[in-house]
């Protein structure tokens, strides 16, 4: 219904805002990525979802387009509400978010204050394939945080592996032994190549 709204703000606090549009004054309720993202007291454009429940009608405020889509889709969640969506987004960027979900990182994602094991299992069943299509976030890309991973594929290369296939299963041994070393990631890969 309400998609987006701009005005001058003048109320910020870390978890509200109210943005005065011609006259009438809109209380958004904001995560604390949006909250360090805003100017004081100027002319500002948020992106917005309004969430209606029987006992009340809440403005969501979000600086980017991407945070937004990035509360949609969590708050799809069956276990996942506005509240505890918006303290996703307050301690993990929307892209750090995507990136847990796309490479079924659920220790980032439980820590979350709210989220227990079922839950953020739920959340990267739910929500990985559409993360994947909709940001186009590479498969591939979804480890690249992890330099072990970097150094197994070199290794299997020069072993005289194909790159493609290698990763995939240097991928699938990760998926099952995240903490694996270097050596141990090649010995489980070697196996299965």
């Amino acid at each position: 219904m309400i998609t987006q709204i701009r005005g001058k703000l003048i109320e910020k606090n870390p978890t509200e805002i109210v943005v005065d549009c011609n006259g009438v004054g809109y209380l958004l309720h904001i995560s604390l990525n949006t909250f360090s993202s805003l100017p004081d007291n100027e002319a500002v454009i948020l992106y917005t979802h309004l969430s209606i429940r029987e006992d009340a009608h809440t403005l969501f405020g979000f600086f980017t387009k991407t945070e937004r889509e990035v509360f949609k889709l969590l708050i799809s969640v069956s276990g996942v509400g506005p509240s505890i969506a918006r303290t996703m987004l307050s301690s993990k960027t929307a892209e750090e978010i995507q990136h847990a979900i796309a490479s079924e990182n659920i220790p980032l994602i439980q820590s979350v204050k709210g989220i227990g094991a079922k839950t953020a299992q739920r959340v990267i069943v739910d929500l990985k394939d559409k993360i994947l299509k909709t940001f186009n976030i590479d498969k591939v890309s979804t480890f690249t945080n992890n330099t072990n991973k970097d150094e197994a594929l070199s290794a299997l290369e020069v072993l005289g592996f194909n790159k493609k296939q290698s990763d995939k299963v240097v991928s699938m041994v990760l998926k099952n032994n995240p903490d694996a070393s270097v050596e141990n990631l090649i010995k489980l890969s070697l196996k299965n190549l």
